[in-house]
């Protein structure tokens, strides 16, 4: 399996970090050895003074496509899930100033902690799907679908015309605005609407 992550989906997230609104979708990978699951905790690493926590919806894939038409795209995943998106924030604005690529401060091992999956169904309506992250018990992101500039369907479609998907593989849905730092001794909750899905404590 593999993580497909979208960059800059919430118009607030990308003038925090003053980028340009994208007129498409803006994807990085992350390999399987990024994920954390089951509640473990995250490592701050060693190579960074500045870890970034970035809350986001995740779809599971349930069969695999390529080259996905609009009207089908819907067919290719039925699970959600709350993910977050470590980022060395210090590491990414370094490589970037160089006009390097900036895997290493995305992709890194731990950066990809995952809470279980719900179905679909429990939604009436997949663009209005809120979520949140609190951090030490306060909020400090609030998102919901309906605010993606790139919805579920539209993601699906653009990736598949470079990258096939397969069962199994994660798509990070992007973060909305709040994302900030983590330190030693902190911990982060996700929530899908009202229900508690992640907890990732920092050690």
């Amino acid at each position: 399996m593999k993580i497909i992550c979208i960059g800059r989906n919430y118009v607030e997230h990308a003038r925090e970090l003053n980028n340009q609104i994208p007129e498409e979708p803006v994807f990085f990978l992350k390999p399987d050895t990024a994920i954390i699951i089951r509640n473990r905790p995250f490592f701050y690493p060693d190579f960074s003074s500045k870890i970034d926590y970035e809350v986001e919806l995740v779809l599971k894939i349930k069969k695999n496509g390529r080259h996905i038409l609009p009207e089908f795209a819907h067919t290719y995943y039925d699970e959600i899930g709350i993910g977050i998106d470590f980022t060395a924030r210090d590491m990414q604005e370094s490589l970037k100033t160089k006009g390097l690529p900036w895997e290493k401060a995305k992709a890194f091992d731990g950066s990809a902690p995952i809470s279980s999956f719900v179905n679909i169904s429990k939604f009436n309506d997949l663009n209005d799907i809120p979520f949140s992250l609190r951090k030490n018990g306060e909020t400090v992101q609030l998102g919901n679908s309906g605010l993606m500039i790139f919805d579920f369907n539209t993601i699906l479609v653009h990736i598949s015309k470079y990258i096939t998907i397969k069962m199994g593989d994660l798509i990070f849905t992007g973060t909305p605005a709040g994302v900030g730092p983590v330190a030693i001794g902190d911990r982060l909750e996700g929530f899908l609407g009202e229900e508690k899905m992640l907890k990732v404590d920092i050690k």
